[in-house]
């Protein structure tokens, strides 16, 4: 009696959907901040050389005698933010290759200079002796302080990063679009500073 075998039925299996593309919504709304920022930046600064040029055109001092504006402080400033801009690449890096140690230490620095550039604008302050009475003070306070507002939010930004790094919500090269984001904020305000460093504090 032969036997008949019933052939193999051959099953086919599906590869399972991609993952669907995260819209980038905090990348996006954090660029457009930034653009907002320079903007706002670009005008004050604009309206400083101008009264500035204004004063020294009709042979006046710009700035107040007794006044003096201390480059050194600034300048600290400048290569702490610099500092910060290469320590807040190396988390950005460190998270797109699953390195958490290095992102909580490049994070930690990075907001560490951020409040070592406050702690120096307060120390340049103190020392210039500037009154917010007159023209120069008015605009190179309102300049310096809306700045120094811009600092803290982004410090506040990188800290938001660092809690959410620490929760794993971001690893690997895919899933680090939150500090993209802080990032490219923090490079914004350090060019926004660079600016300001070189208007005020190396022009007067």
């Amino acid at each position: 009696m032969a036997v008949t075998e019933a052939p193999y039925e051959t099953l086919i299996i599906d590869p399972p959907p991609p993952q669907p593309v995260r819209p980038r919504v905090l990348l996006v709304g954090t660029a457009l901040a930034a653009a907002a920022s320079l903007m706002v930046f670009a005008g004050l600064m604009g309206l400083y050389i101008s009264e500035r040029s204004a004063a020294v055109n009709a042979g006046e001092a710009w700035i107040p005698d007794g006044v003096h504006l201390p480059l050194a402080p600034g300048t600290i400033s400048l290569f702490t933010f610099v500092l910060s801009g290469i320590t807040m690449w190396w988390a950005v890096d460190a998270v797109g290759r699953n390195d958490r140690a290095g992102a909580y230490l490049a994070l930690a620095l990075t907001i560490m200079f951020g409040l070592c550039v406050i702690n120096a604008s307060s120390f340049l302050y103190g020392q210039s002796g500037l009154a917010v009475a007159t023209k120069p003070g008015l605009l190179i306070f309102t300049i310096t302080g809306l700045h120094l507002l811009m600092v803290a939010g982004a410090l506040v930004y990188a800290a938001v990063m660092t809690f959410r790094t620490l929760g794993g919500e971001y690893h690997g090269q895919r899933d680090r679009e939150g500090l993209v984001a802080a990032a490219l904020y923090w490079y914004t305000t350090i060019a926004v500073y660079s600016v300001i460093w070189y208007a005020i504090y190396v022009t007067k």
